[in-house]
């Protein structure tokens, strides 16, 4: 029998049928693929892209026409303090929540892990404040820190410690503080939940060899629970960053946006120039910086999530 005429070998063929069965199902696994990708073309690539092109126009948003004129609301946002004010405080708010709730709910989350009596309740106290909506919590507030002397919290000072009327949102200072605070006081308790979710999740032998080897609880805390909590502060951290980011009704409804701009949102900032005054090129350029910076942020905090994973590893 000549080499033309030798049978095919029959690992030969399952090979052959393995490739073309690899490359049908590769295949068929793209083409599951394909809405997807319709979708994030035509609601993410599509409208960022027109934004982008909008930027750099008059466009009212109203009218279809729209002539281009360069960067000149690049540079009215620069000239522009309501804008830019928006774009700082917004940055401000999401930064400071972001730290201020991690530095509280990972040790509140440590200690609701503790035994103790009334422990559920306890915990349903701290997570109760993420229940009601922030515009809620916003008129709440609003009434409680009152600048004038019938607030609550300047009627309590003024009973019990006889101090002056304090001016918590009338003050440019007072007002960033006040709204920042009740951010934090609104989302500790939600993310305290969430790292006490990846704290129960921890081998109770880790510490208990670590008492045997003589680690305190700073050294437990450090070299166990701290690292292991990593993942958890990663998922915390993008959704403090992300809420923080697009944060409109909270200000808006405990100072709307005053005093002056002092407290005044990008968000806020996009609805009142986009929709209410009609310069839809105007806020685009806006919404375009605002992204830049979010990329910004966002790459700042992978690169800080990393190496500080890196470090207690």
């Amino acid at each position: 029998m000549t080499r033309a005429q030798t049978p095919e070998a029959p690992a030969t063929r399952r090979r052959r049928g393995t490739a073309g069965g690899g490359w049908k199902q590769t295949t068929i696994n793209r083409a599951f693929l394909v809405p997807a990708v319709v979708v994030f073309l035509f609601l993410f690539v599509v409208p960022l892209a027109q934004g982008l092109y909008w930027s750099f126009t008059d466009f009212t948003g109203y009218s279809p026409e729209a002539n281009f004129i360069g960067f000149d609301n690049y540079v009215r946002i620069l000239n522009d303090p309501s804008m830019l004010s928006g774009l700082t405080f917004t940055l401000l708010f999401a930064v400071g929540t972001t730290v201020l709730v991690t530095a509280l709910a990972i040790p509140l989350a440590v200690q609701l892990n503790k035994a103790f009596v009334g422990r559920n309740f306890v915990r349903s106290l701290w997570f109760f404040p993420a229940v009601p909506s922030m515009a809620i919590l916003g008129l709440v507030w609003s009434y409680i820190l009152s600048p004038l002397p019938s607030g609550v919290l300047n009627t309590l000072l003024a009973d019990w410690f006889g101090i002056d009327a304090v001016s918590w949102l009338s003050d440019n200072t007072l007002a960033r503080i006040s709204v920042i605070l009740v951010g934090v006081w609104a989302q500790t308790g939600w993310h305290a939940v969430l790292y006490l979710a990846y704290l129960q999740s921890i081998p109770a032998e880790y510490y208990e060899v670590a008492r045997i080897d003589g680690a305190s609880p700073r050294q437990q805390f450090f070299a166990i629970t701290l690292p292991l909590l990593m993942p958890a502060m990663v998922v915390s951290s993008f959704l403090l960053l992300t809420n923080g980011l697009k944060v409109f009704d909270l200000p808006y409804t405990l100072t709307n946006g005053g005093p002056g701009f002092a407290t005044y949102t990008i968000t806020q900032s996009l609805v009142v120039t986009g929709v209410g005054q009609g310069e839809y090129g105007l806020s685009s350029a806006l919404a375009v910086m605002f992204t830049v910076a979010v990329g910004v942020i966002g790459f700042t905090q992978l690169r800080v999530t990393s190496r500080i994973g890196r470090r207690f590893a």
